[in-house]
């Protein structure tokens, strides 16, 4: 059984499973909260799953672990996860370049390797902030981008800054991944996924679509303000402008099992996990628990309790974190249901992120829960 952590304040508890289902609570019952909270705590074939809220405003009905959500950034791990199994496989190399690999790209860009994408040391532009691409997006916002296309939007611009000089997370470099992936093997980016992530690790609920819509049933996404009703933005943008930065759709049971395989495990071979888990200074977007630090592809969060490893994410009405233990044995997820960020909810964010430390202590057995 895991072993959920107590307030330090509290003494022993009667229920230390109640105490994290509180914390969810707390969220959801903030001005600024989410309307619903899900996390899922995995340990070899057990699971522990608490909620809090709702699925949908205006019925009564919790999250559910088969109900599907948009991973945001957390899609960044399963980009990284597919070029790190064609690592494995040789059909890549992490010092392989833009130049060789993507030569339709700005020759300016040419220098830039898998490693310094997929670590964000890359220096490229960022798409997603170009006036061109944002222009489109709020006109329609449903349009239906060409994935392979949106780093033309930045076509145009020289690098931020030499690569590997520093970090700085960028949606670009993930876009470049996937392309990377597509060159090397002449497959399609979305069949790469089915055959190097989703059946190994048994995923059969996450997919990466191309349109607005979300498979039924879902969680239900809010734009949250202090003192206005919540609005539903479960479906207002669509996943083509985000592809292999931040277009995934999966369900927390799903993106748990994707945490702990990720994280630790066969899925990725103990010599390219070693480079993966060569660490810079940056964080993920949002922060996750903890001290941050880039890898390939992951992150790595020290907290109070220990080490674990993963990707955090937000979007419009969704916020992810998936983390799993060094040995992929063990992993927990925390998704609610509106975005949390530093530079919109600051003070929800710092919440949320000792929310899951707590979640991080209880998954390894550690002392105390924030205060």
């Amino acid at each position: 059984m895991l072993a959920a952590a107590c307030p330090a304040a509290a003494g022993p508890c009667e229920d230390r499973d109640d105490v994290l289902r509180a914390r969810l609570q707390e969220l959801v019952d903030r001005p600024d909260g989410p309307p619903g909270a899900v996390a899922v705590l995995r340990d070899g074939g057990r699971t522990r799953v608490y909620r809090a809220g709702t699925a949908e405003l205006g019925i009564d009905r919790p999250p559910r672990t088969t109900d599907h959500m948009r991973l945001a950034s957390a899609s960044k791990a399963f980009s990284g996860a597919v070029a790190l199994r064609l690592v494995d496989r040789g059909l890549l190399r992490l010092d392989d370049t833009i130049a060789g690999r993507l030569p339709s790209l700005p020759a300016a860009w040419g220098s830039v390797t898998l490693r310094q994408l997929l670590d964000h040391t890359s220096g490229l532009p960022e798409y997603s902030t170009a006036p061109e691409f944002v222009e489109e997006l709020l006109a329609d916002p449903h349009h239906v981008f060409d994935s392979r296309r949106l780093l033309d939007h930045v076509a145009d611009q020289e690098l931020e800054f030499t690569p590997g000089s520093r970090y700085r997370y960028a949606n670009s470099d993930n876009i470049a991944v996937g392309l990377m992936a597509e060159a090397a093997t002449g497959r399609r980016y979305e069949d790469l996924l089915a055959t190097e992530v989703y059946q190994p690790l048994g995923l059969t609920r996450t997919s990466l679509p191309s349109g607005y819509r979300l498979p039924e049933p879902y969680l239900h996404g809010y734009a949250v303000r202090p003192n206005e009703p919540a609005q539903d933005v479960s479906t207002q943008f669509g996943a083509s402008g985000a592809w292999a930065s931040g277009g995934l759709v999966s369900t927390p049971e799903d993106f748990s099992t994707f945490a702990a395989g990720y994280a630790g495990g066969p899925l990725i071979s103990d010599a390219t996990r070693r480079q993966q888990r060569t660490f810079v200074a940056g964080a993920s977007e949002p922060a996750g628990p903890g001290a941050n630090r880039s890898g390939l592809g992951i992150f790595e969060y020290t907290t109070r309790c220990g080490v674990v490893y993963g990707h955090t994410g937000n979007t419009v009405g969704y916020t992810q974190l998936g983390a799993g233990t060094p040995d992929g044995r063990r992993s927990l997820t925390v998704s609610v249901t509106s975005q949390v960020s530093e530079r919109t909810t600051p003070d929800l964010l710092a919440h949320l992120r000792a929310v899951e430390e707590d979640f991080v202590c209880a998954l390894l057995d550690g002392q105390g829960a924030s205060t």
